[in-house]
């Protein structure tokens, strides 16, 4: 009989088992603007391993993803110089929904309905595991930071601001 913490499958956990990817699954009640800090609350996880999915654009309003911890903001002035942008700002959330096939709140980097390139804070990959949204609002994931380099084809950037 099947556990009642189980959340039915999303894209996300179908590309993270396709993939053989070893994760366990983080179920909590969502809130509205809650965000990465809520999460690592009720889940007892510290902030800084919680990432969140971050739907960008740059100029040419090109969407990216940037995977972040979830105390810290993302410096767009910096993340833009290193990848070589003019600008990047966070896409509207229609937008965002569009590029990624899902709800603000439960953006998962896997199995998103386009390719986009993904940027990791470099601090991130330095961690041993890290909780990660699992393709629906209230559901996280924990996995290897790896993960995200070998399935995504995460390329790390240095662009984190306290919160």
């Amino acid at each position: 009989m099947a556990k009642k913490e189980h959340v039915s499958e999303t894209q996300a956990t179908q590309m993270l088992k396709a993939h053989k990817v070893a994760f366990t699954e983080h179920p909590y009640e969502y809130l509205e603007h809650g965000g990465a800090l809520h999460s690592a609350e009720v889940l007892g996880l510290d902030p800084f391993t919680v990432v969140k999915t971050l739907v960008m654009q740059d100029q040419d309003a090109k969407p990216l993803l940037v995977l972040m911890h979830g105390n810290r903001k993302v410096s767009t002035k910096n993340l833009a110089r290193q990848i070589g942008a003019k600008s990047v700002e966070p896409c509207a959330p229609e937008v965002a929904n569009r590029h990624s096939g899902y709800l603000v709140g439960g953006t998962s980097p896997f199995g998103t309905r386009r390719a986009m390139p993904v940027y990791i804070e470099e601090t991130i990959l330095g961690l041993p595991r890290i909780a990660i949204n699992g393709g629906r609002r209230g559901f996280l994931v924990q996995i290897d930071p790896q993960a995200c380099v070998q399935l995504l084809g995460a390329k790390p950037v240095h662009c984190a601001l306290a919160e």
